[in-house]
């Protein structure tokens, strides 16, 4: 059922999912074609914020700072697997890998570079840990507002 925290969750996640891609952007080697690299994190963002932190909301302040720290790793879950679903699909279609395991392990080991690429990005993590919870607070105020 739609609710204002649901829709302010789902805006804020969003716009976290967005900055944090932005921050990113600058890890990739230069020349790297991105592609839809911030828009479909942003669409992420706005499911996370949507199904996760807007279902969570209304259980009080201490309960949405876990929640805004619970969505922003589902956030980068799905982003990563995402990712690294498409590059695997993408570098498959070139008969890179020798079978359907070999592409599974592929996928592991981009799921993890790209993994390491956001961790040693403190921007990028500021900006999904802090911005996660100041979206929780929000929502969770929302959440008492208009209820």
């Amino acid at each position: 059922m739609p609710t204002a925290a649901k829709l302010v969750a789902a805006l804020l996640f969003a716009a976290v999912a967005w900055f944090a891609s932005e921050a990113l952007v600058p890890q990739f080697p230069e020349g790297t074609n991105l592609g839809n690299f911030v828009l479909v994190n942003t669409v992420i963002g706005v499911f996370v914020g949507w199904l996760v932190m807007g279902r969570l909301a209304g259980e009080g302040y201490g309960v949405a700072l876990a929640s805004g720290l619970r969505s922003s790793a589902v956030l980068v879950f799905y982003a990563l697997l995402f990712h690294a679903i498409y590059e695997m699909l993408r570098q498959s279609t070139r008969m890179r890998f020798d079978g359907v395991m070999d592409a599974l392990n592929g996928m592991i080991a981009l799921i993890g570079e790209y993994g390491l690429k956001l961790v040693t990005a403190p921007v990028a993590m500021g900006i999904l840990i802090l911005g996660g919870l100041l979206a929780a607070l929000v929502v969770e105020f929302v959440s008492h507002r208009w209820n």
